[in-house]
C-alpha cells in the first residue's frame, strides 16, 4: 500500500528538494507527535505562528463556536461580520491611536503587498525603500523587497523603483527622499539571523520618514503578538509606524494576516479606483474568531511580558555551554551561534533525533533559531535547553 510519505512527494508541491518531511499526527502545547508516537519540543512555533501553543483550548473553543454560526459569506469588505469587528476593536484598543483601522488579508506576504500598494496610493509616489538581508515574503511585490540574488534572479523582472539600504546604517537614510512612498523595515531582522534594530537607527528612520512624507511600514509578521516581549516589536523603540503588517502569530494557528494604519490612510484604497485592494478570504470569520481568542490569551495570561523573562533563561543557560559563542534577540525571538565547525544543518537533524524541532535562517548559516510557543513553562524551557545541549554534545 502506498504510504503518506510517497503520496506527499508525488502529489504535494514542494518548496525545496529536501523538505524536513516530518509526518505529524498530533500537536498540543509546545509538543509535536509524529505517526510513531515520538514527541518533539517545537522550538520554531511554525515560524512564529503558534505563539499561544498548539491547539490552545480557548482558541479551539472559539473556532468551534464560530463554525456553528457561519464560515465564508462573501468577499472581504462587503458584509458586517462580528468576528472581524470584534478582533479589529480588541487589537486597535491595544495599539497607538494612529493605528486605528485593520485591513484583513490572508498571509504575511499579502499584508506586505497591501502595505506597499497603500503607501503608493496614499502618497502618489512610486518608490519603496527596503533594507538588505530582510525577508518580507515571496509573492512578486514582497520578493522585490529582497536583495538576495539567489532567491530573486529566477523571477525577474521584479517590481521596479525599490532602493536597498544597509540596516542599522543611519548615514544611508538620506536616500529616502520626497520620491519615496514607503520604507519597509523589520524592527528585528528575522531571516537575517535575529538582528535587532538599534534604537538611534529607528528614531532616525522615523525622523527621516517624517521629513520626507514617507510612510514608515513596520513588518511585524514574525515579531508580532508578543514574540519579543512586547505586543509588537516597534513598542521597544518609542516610535509609531504609519502602517504595520501582521500575520503568523495573529490567528492562533489559523491562517490570518492584516495591514493596520490610520483610517484615513486605508480609505485611500476605497476610491480612484474602488477595490484598490481586494481579497476573497481575508478576515475569514473562523480565522478572526481564532485571532480574537489568541489575542485574549496573550493579554490575559501575561504571556507577552513573561516572554522577556523566559528569553533571559535561554540566554543565561545557553551561554554557559562552551560550544555556544553568543546569543542575541529579544523575548522568545532568539538566535545562538555555536562554535566554529558546528553545522546548523547537522544540529537541526540531530535535534530531530533527540526530540526537538529546530530551524535555520535564510540569510545566516551560522545561527540557530530559538522561538518556542510563548506558553512554554520554565520546566519545559529547562527540558528544551537540555535537549539542545545534548544535540550539540552528540555532534
Amino acid at each position: 500500500m502506498i504510504s503518506q510519505r510517497q503520496l506527499f512527494f508525488r502529489h504535494v508541491g514542494q518548496t525545496s528538494q529536501a523538505p524536513m518531511a516530518l509526518e505529524i499526527e498530533k500537536a498540543e502545547g509546545i509538543y509535536l507527535y509524529d505517526v510513531n508516537g515520538k514527541k518533539y519540543i517545537d522550538l520554531v512555533s511554525g515560524v512564529s505562528v503558534s505563539n499561544v501553543g498548539h491547539r490552545h483550548p480557548k482558541v479551539v473553543k472559539a473556532i468551534k463556536e464560530q463554525l456553528d454560526k457561519y464560515m465564508h459569506l462573501m468577499v472581504y469588505g462587503e458584509y458586517i461580520q462580528s468576528p472581524q469587528v470584534k478582533f479589529a476593536k480588541l487589537l486597535t484598543d491595544n495599539l497607538p491611536e494612529s493605528l486605528d483601522a485593520v485591513y484583513y488579508v490572508n498571509s504575511g506576504s499579502e499584508a506586505v503587498e497591501g502595505a506597499m500598494k497603500t503607501a503608493k496610493r496614499y502618497t502618489g509616489r512610486h518608490e519603496i525603500a527596503a533594507f538588505k538581508n530582510a525577508y518580507h515574503g515571496s509573492t512578486h511585490g514582497a520578493l522585490s523587497l529582497m536583495n538576495d540574488e539567489n532567491l530573486t534572479r529566477a523571477f525577474r523582472p521584479l517590481v521596479p523603483s525599490v532602493i536597498f539600504l544597509d540596516f542599522n546604517d543611519i548615514s544611508q537614510l538620506n536616500k529616502i527622499t520626497e520620491q519615496t512612498a514607503g520604507a519597509v523595515v523589520e524592527m528585528i531582522q528575522a531571516e537575517g539571523g535575529i538582528i535587532p534594530a538599534e534604537l538611534q537607527f529607528m528614531k532616525a528612520l522615523r525622523k527621516r520618514c517624517d521629513e520626507t512624507g514617507t510612510l514608515l511600514i513596520a513588518d511585524e509578521i514574525q515579531t508580532g503578538f508578543g514574540r519579543t516581549g512586547k505586543l509588537f516589536a516597534f513598542m521597544h523603540y518609542d516610535i509609531v509606524p504609519d502602517i504595520i503588517a501582521v500575520a503568523k502569530g495573529m490567528g492562533g494557528g489559523m491562517p490570518a494576516g492584516a495591514f493596520i494604519a490610520r483610517k484615513e490612510i486605508l480609505n485611500s484604497l476605497t476610491h480612484d479606483p474602488a477595490l484598490g485592494h481586494i481579497t476573497t478570504f481575508g478576515g475569514h470569520p473562523v480565522s478572526a474568531a481564532g485571532a480574537t481568542a489568541s489575542l485574549e490569551v496573550l493579554l490575559e495570561e501575561n504571556l507577552i511580558e513573561d516572554a522577556e523573562r523566559k528569553g533571559r533563561i535561554y540566554i543565561e543557560k545557553l551561554l554557559k555551554h562552551p560550544k555556544i559563542k553568543s546569543v542575541r534577540g529579544k523575548g522568545l525571538f532568539l538566535a545562538f551561534e555555536p562554535e566554529e565547525g558546528v553545522s546548523i544543518e547537522k544540529l537541526i537533524n540531530k535535534g530531530l533525533e533527540v526530540g526537538f524541532v529546530g530551524d535555520a535562517f535564510l540569510f545566516d548559516d551560522r545561527h540557530f533559531r530559538i522561538a518556542p510557543p510563548l506558553t512554554i513553562t520554565d520546566s519545559e524551557i529547562e527540558e528544551s535547553i537540555n535537549l539542545v545541549i545534548k544535540a550539540l554534545d552528540d555532534l
